[in-house]
């Protein structure tokens, strides 16, 4: 099988060293993130064009390699296609016909042809001759130019020609490590999430800092999302996950500063301490999920006198997006169900919250904040790589993993539902239940506290973070099926 991946087209107009340079990146990160798929695939790249091909016959690995593809930043269009030696028309008629000819009876269709190289015969004979060919041989069908039915996509290029099977969209933007490094402040809601996903479409290498103020349930959530992004749209390079701990820092808020300014003077100090963070991982731009206006905290007077106690670059992607444009660009992701699940802390929401915040109050009320506080919390901050996450937390608790089920047990599949869709779980002697990750919190207190049930997902990942939180809530029956 045959992937042709096509460029981003921004990727296309810069200067020929850039481009090249682009496109060696971009054969690099589809090569790292489709080896755990097949480690035989092949991945050759070209001027305009990479070419992607694997022996695996198998549908579900091609349907993952396909997945994996359209969600690699830098592609434009990912072409499933067969490939054959250019012989002439009459070979190519008999080679499509063989593919598409079962598809196109009772459809209209019409064929369409690109063409690079010197040949014979133009695109648009070339079109006429295998339309009419196929229309000749196949029972049942009819040529239409305009909307038909199935548009059959045929690409010559010299000495070859493909036939294409499917087109895909790909995600677009630059690959991942042609642009710098920056630091994410993630909550976990629909706003941090969507602008993190933004800048590794850009090709921004995107660490994650999570400012942790609802204990370890809200951190296990967040960590959640931050690998479900970088899993899905940048495992291509490692990036850290920063947890820094900021209930002190709110609790010195509350009891130290004017109840206007709270909301304002928290922003200030995540961004001072981010600072810090960005510093030590040797990059030198922040990333939020503002938006103006969305709340008090969030008008240009306010972002103003926050941006002031940093020297980074603050990036913020959502800027001038609406909330529900937002949620949109969630759902098409696949975070909308995580942003859902994920608790709102409001501790420090402030009473009638300034919106013209001005930098001599800021600085006055500051004056009564003891800064030991967040210098603590920055230096008590964990690091951890992000596909280490999970041992990160597995030393709070013992999880028992298994390869082979348990008698009578039943197999709670915990994946997200596009992943469990590609290849769904299918168990002899075991039932199967599906729970999404992000509902199992909510949906576990419901179940039969006297049945065994082992929590599966692909990578064992998600499965050990979530039998380690329900083992800390005081739950014994639950195991972790790895195979």
């Amino acid at each position: 099988m045959k992937f042709i991946v096509k460029l981003f087209p921004e990727i296309t107009i810069k200067s020929k060293p850039v481009r090249q340079r682009f496109v060696k990146q971009l054969r690099r990160n589809i090569r790292w993130t489709l080896k755990p798929i097949d480690p035989e695939i092949e991945v050759v790249g070209s001027w305009d064009k990479i070419e992607v091909v694997t022996q695996q016959d198998d549908k579900a690995v091609t349907q993952q390699i396909a997945e994996k593809l359209t969600h690699t930043p830098g592609i434009c269009l990912v072409l499933e296609v067969v490939d054959y030696p250019l012989v002439d028309l009459d070979d190519m008629l008999d080679k499509v016909a063989a593919i598409v000819g079962d598809s196109l009876v009772g459809h209209s269709f019409c064929v369409r042809c690109k063409r690079s190289g010197h040949h014979e015969f133009t695109s648009t004979e070339a079109e006429r001759y295998i339309g009419g060919g196929l229309h000749q041989r196949i029972a049942e069908t009819s040529i239409k130019l305009k909307d038909p039915n199935i548009t059959v996509k045929l690409e010559i290029k010299n000495k070859r020609f493909y036939v294409v099977k499917s087109a895909l969209p790909g995600l677009g933007g630059f690959p991942l490590g042609t642009q710098d490094g920056v630091l994410s402040l993630i909550s976990g809601g629909f706003d941090s999430t969507v602008s993190s996903f933004l800048t590794m479409k850009r090709g921004l290498l995107t660490h994650f800092c999570f400012f942790n103020l609802g204990g370890h349930a809200h951190e296990i959530g967040v960590k959640e999302v931050a690998y479900y992004l970088w899993n899905k749209f940048g495992s291509s390079h490692r990036v850290k996950f920063v947890t820094v701990p900021f209930e002190p820092v709110v609790a010195e808020i509350l009891q130290n500063i004017d109840k206007s300014y709270m909301g304002v003077v928290l922003k200030r100090m995540m961004l001072r301490a981010a600072s810090q963070v960005a510093e030590g991982l040797e990059v030198e731009a922040l990333v939020t999920g503002e938006a103006i206006a969305q709340v008090s905290s969030q008008t240009l007077a306010n972002l103003s006198v926050i941006d002031e106690v940093t020297d980074n670059l603050v990036i913020r992607p959502l800027i001038t997006m609406d909330k529900q444009d937002i949620i949109n660009t969630a759902r098409a992701i696949g975070t909308e169900d995580f942003a859902k699940n994920i608790p709102e802390y409001c501790g420090v929401i402030s009473v009638n919250p300034t919106t013209r915040a001005r930098r001599h109050k800021v600085e006055d009320v500051e004056s009564n904040f003891d800064f030991t506080v967040l210098d603590k919390a920055v230096a008590d901050r964990r690091e951890v790589l992000i596909n280490d996450i999970i041992q990160d937390d597995l030393k709070a608790a013992e999880v028992e993993v298994l390869s082979i089920p348990l008698p009578n047990s039943v197999i709670l599949d915990i994946r997200h539902p596009t992943e469990e869709e590609l290849s769904p779980l299918k168990m002899d002697k075991n039932e199967v239940k599906t729970i999404p990750f992000y509902q199992l919190n909510t949906v576990f207190k419901q179940l039969d506290a006297n049945q065994q049930y082992m929590l599966y997902c692909d990578k064992g990942v998600m499965s050990r973070l979530h039998a380690m939180h329900l083992k800390d809530e005081g739950y014994e029956n639950i195991k972790v099926y790895r195979p």
